[in-house]
């Protein structure tokens, strides 16, 4: 079962791709991988895995004597897709436009998020997805995020450490330092009390962004609240959002 663990990584195929293309849980493939035997495995998902490898057995000889050529790894992946339309769930979001590259990256992606929700560790993994979402949410406006995906993603080794598809000079200095930061908090080797100033110092500037954006938003509403007067509204509804908008624009421009 080794050389067939070589192989999956050789052909690119995660456990995620290889449980949709079985129509079992991520947790169920681990547990096949454990077995000594291929013939441990249920009877229909071994004969799906030998149609995905195009192999009569997955012992070392056979494994061993397939050619990794570019024509096999492209016919793998065609069984690999076709078959996962056919077991996998129906899709919860809509997928027109998306090219295939992108497709099966989103699918793949929420497969994976419904894998950690039903997990054993249901509320763990909930505020692990929560957070991650919050991330994604937040990335356009924080560039250190971006950087911070691309060093998990090169450190867990599934990117090249000396790729760069950000800013390269900014992605270089964020890794060295978030590395640094790592290997400080690893090793144990960080003082408490100096951490605990940084962390002051971290939760006051949260507080002050909270409290500036709260001040805007007031601001924002009592300049509303008077666009409205000035016209003669009582709200704003889709008739009249342009007027309205205008005068807001108007108004906010009388202060400057």
């Amino acid at each position: 079962m080794e050389k067939l663990k070589e192989l999956f990584n050789d052909l690119g195929i995660s456990k995620v791709k290889l449980a949709k293309y079985l129509g079992v849980s991520r947790q169920m493939v681990y547990n096949y991988l454990e077995f000594d035997n291929i013939n441990k495995w249920p009877k229909e998902k071994k004969i799906l895995l030998f149609k995905l490898l195009d192999v009569d057995d997955v012992d070392d000889e056979t494994i061993n004597n397939l050619k990794l050529n570019t024509e096999y790894l492209e016919k793998v992946e065609e069984r690999l897709l076709s078959n996962t339309n056919k077991t996998g769930s129906k899709e919860l979001i809509d997928i027109k436009g998306l090219n295939k590259k992108e497709s099966t990256l989103l699918s793949d992606f929420i497969f994976l998020l419904k894998e950690k929700i039903i997990e054993e560790n249901n509320e763990e993994n909930y505020y692990i997805i929560e957070y991650l979402y919050h991330l994604l949410q937040s990335v356009d406006n924080i560039p250190e995020y971006k950087y911070l995906l691309g060093y998990i993603s090169k450190s867990t080794g599934f990117t090249k450490p000396n790729e760069f598809v950000f800013n390269e000079d900014k992605q270089f200095m964020f890794e060295g330092i978030i590395h640094s930061a790592f290997t400080l908090f690893s090793s144990g080797g960080a003082s408490k009390s100096k951490v605990i100033v940084s962390r002051d110092r971290f939760i006051h500037e949260i507080e002050e962004r909270n409290e500036e954006k709260l001040s805007r938003t007031q601001q924002l509403n009592t300049v509303k609240i008077q666009a409205l007067r000035e016209l003669g509204y009582n709200e704003i509804n889709a008739s009249n959002a342009a007027e309205v908008f205008e005068k807001i624009a108007e108004i906010q421009s009388r202060s400057v």
